[in-house]
């Protein structure tokens, strides 16, 4: 929604965006930057789609801004 609104405002020719959602767990001993070191960890992957006539420029600031939303893990399209 954040991205949506931000390339309205800036009258930019975003059509849609999709996001693709990939849960998992994983042993936390495996996670290398994780800070806790024991039992499993929720792993989510996400994957973003922007539909339109995007420029390089304008497609990665909105990518950039989707990694910056609260909870947003830090994997793009």
């Amino acid at each position: 929604m954040t991205i949506a609104l931000y390339a309205r405002r800036k009258n930019w020719p975003l059509d849609a965006v999709t996001v693709r959602l990939r849960h998992s767990n994983i042993y936390a001993s495996d996670c290398a930057e994780c800070e806790t070191k024991e039992g499993k960890l929720d792993r989510i992957e996400r994957d973003v789609e922007l539909v339109g006539a995007l420029d390089g420029e304008q497609r990665a600031k909105l990518l950039e801004m989707a990694t910056k939303c609260p909870g947003a893990p830090n994997t793009d399209v």
